[in-house]
């Protein structure tokens, strides 16, 4: 990123100021980018957790396949999704409160007996199916806030304040060759009417 500055007081003050913002921020991003690094292993860890979950109830749901073939898939269904949005190192993620479900009533003399235990079994592998899909999308979210954050720290770190200070270094350097050019042309005009004063009044 090129930094546009001339050579005078008001960039140099301006740039100053660019660069005292950036480096009071630096610190608070990096914080950010651990924090969001830590949330990124824990998710990770969760996502795992549930997936093995899921994997273990379809397991379970697969011991029962024969006796699938009588269920009437029509007894339940999930009726809502109740959601909650919480911040993570600044991040807005959604979280899973509740799952609600809708049961078609049944007759329990007719129906095998079975059956309320695969309208628990049905419950807890979409249960555990939506919460894998959040935690999926958790990570995501997070994952991507971290990208981002780490692109700034390094934008900060290695090229904006670097800039800056060498492009307020070259302005300062510029403003004294001129103040000291300044300088030795008035020596040198002062030395001049000095001599010829000198011859004047000879």
């Amino acid at each position: 990123m090129a930094i546009k500055y001339q050579y005078n007081k008001t960039s140099l003050q301006g740039l100053e100021k660019q660069l005292k913002i950036r480096e009071r921020a630096l610190p608070t991003i990096k914080n950010k980018e651990s924090a969001l690094r830590l949330e990124v292993k824990r998710a990770k860890t969760e996502s795992r957790e549930l997936e093995k979950k899921l994997e273990m109830l379809i397991e379970n749901y697969r011991g029962m396949h024969a006796l699938w073939t009588e269920f009437n898939a029509e007894l339940i269904r999930v009726k809502d999704v109740e959601l909650d949005v919480r911040k993570i190192a600044g991040v807005r993620i959604p979280v899973l409160k509740e799952v609600l479900f809708e049961i078609t009533p049944y007759s329990m003399f007719h129906a095998p007996k079975w059956y309320a235990g695969g309208i628990d079994l049905l419950k807890k592998l979409a249960k555990a199916g939506i919460e894998q899909d959040f935690s999926v999308r958790k990570l995501q979210l997070l994952e991507y806030a971290r990208k981002k954050t780490t692109q700034k720290v390094n934008l900060f770190e290695k090229v904006q304040i670097p800039g800056y200070q060498d492009a307020i270094l070259k302005i300062k350097r510029y403003m004294e060759d001129e103040e000291n050019l300044s300088k030795s042309s008035q020596k040198i005009v002062k030395t001049r009417q000095n001599a010829q004063k000198q011859e004047e009044s000879l």
